[in-house]
């Protein structure tokens, strides 16, 4: 990656490895934006959903209408409160993602965390794609500090964004997102910090 051009880093991570802290310090020290609230608040607009509603649905195996219909209050005979029920299916939504990720990063350089960006961007002339792992125990430690959590419930919540997160991805790329062929760096957090991790990014970048 030329850093003196145009360029995109997509940094792919596990649910509380501090990947996205780790994205957003990088793009601090190259004064570029870093996305990830943003596609989420562009796909809460489009569809008209919270984020929640969105993260809970997206990576399920089941028929996303019927869940849809649920969460946004349609009725038995199709009267719906938004739009129409045709445009709620998850190729949709994904096809949104893609198109607000293009968007993102065709004016300018940026920094994105999350999503499937690896896959949007595999063409791109100038792209980093970035994963960034963590051993389960330090994951769960983290989440209990960051939210609040106990031990139970981290774990929890990362064996579900962990399952949602790699059915949405597999269904919709083909490939997994622990795949390490999708990337062009493959990092543990085991024992380091999120500074000490970007300072690895940029002495990569150069």
């Amino acid at each position: 990656m030329n850093k003196n051009e145009k360029f995109v880093i997509t940094i792919n991570r596990e649910a509380g490895s501090g990947g996205r802290t780790v994205g957003a310090n990088v793009a601090e020290r190259l004064g570029v934006p870093f996305y990830d609230k943003a596609l989420i608040d562009a796909l809460m607009e489009k569809y008209h959903l919270t984020a929640e509603e969105i993260e809970n649905v997206k990576g399920r195996k089941h028929d996303w209408w019927s869940k849809l219909k649920r969460v946004v209050g349609i009725d038995s005979v199709g009267d719906t409160i938004i739009d129409t029920p045709d445009m709620y299916n998850a190729a949709d939504i994904f096809r949104r993602e893609v198109e607000i990720l293009k968007d993102i990063a065709e004016p300018e350089s940026c920094v994105i965390a999350g999503r499937s960006g690896f896959f949007v961007f595999e063409g791109h002339p100038n792209h980093l794609s970035i994963l960034i792992t963590a051993p389960l125990e330090q994951r769960i430690q983290r989440l209990m500090r960051k939210r609040g959590l106990t031990e139970e419930e981290a774990r929890k919540t990362i064996e579900k964004i962990d399952e949602e997160r790699e059915n949405y991805i597999s269904k919709y790329t083909g490939t997994s997102r622990y795949d390490s062929r999708n990337y062009d760096l493959v990092i543990n957090m085991e024992g380091k910090t999120e500074e000490q991790i970007a300072n690895l990014i940029l002495m990569y970048i150069g």
